[in-house]
């Protein structure tokens, strides 16, 4: 369904019309850019990405293997060598007319495989709005479990917000992994 393949400069402009208001940004990005987006702020968070070997961060687009159309966007990041554990942040289905059509749980299974198969990860977090019950029931679908919320960790137009932390642990994706084979075999 869809392909992970590496963020270049050459989708900047695609991202940036995606995010096309500040709440959006705010949404996507916490406080790691502000409104509007630019090529210029995309340019550092792409810097010393995607090498297997050294990055800390991998930041990639998803692509829909029937179309060769761009649909989404996906990063995977915080990674920590010792701990063996990443942080998956700043996911996004661009096209509104794509959402809700299994996008992004593809896009958060196949940012797992990396993290687990690629990286060999034991732990894979992320952090979402508790207001996003479309996100966070499409984790809990790609099996990111609850872990608890953080209450009111962002302001927004004199509103605050939560964050429902979700992980994953190794043996949990490869249960999943098998389970999945599986059902393939039965079916």
């Amino acid at each position: 369904m869809i392909i992970l393949e590496p963020f270049t400069k050459a989708d900047f402009p695609q991202l940036i019309s995606w995010i096309d208001n500040e709440r959006l940004l705010k949404e996507w990005s916490g406080g790691l850019f502000s409104f509007p987006l630019t090529e210029d702020s995309l340019n550092w968070y792409i810097e010393d990405t995607n090498d297997l070997e050294n990055s800390e961060v991998f930041v990639y687009k998803a692509v829909d293997t029937n179309t060769g159309e761009t649909v989404g966007h996906i990063s995977l990041g915080s990674i920590s060598r010792y701990h063996k554990a990443g942080r998956i942040t700043r996911v996004l289905v661009g096209n509104t007319a794509a959402r809700g059509q299994g996008y992004g749980q593809a896009m958060v299974k196949a940012i797992l495989s990396v993290g687990f198969r690629d990286l060999g990860l034991h732990r894979i977090s992320l952090g979402v709005y508790d207001f996003n019950h479309s996100a966070i029931r499409c984790y809990e679908r790609a099996g990111l479990h609850r872990e608890g919320t953080l209450r009111d960790v962002v302001r927004y137009d004199d509103k605050y917000w939560s964050l429902v932390e979700m992980s994953m642990l190794r043996h949990e994706w490869q249960q999943a992994q098998a389970e999945a084979q599986v059902s393939v075999c039965v079916a």
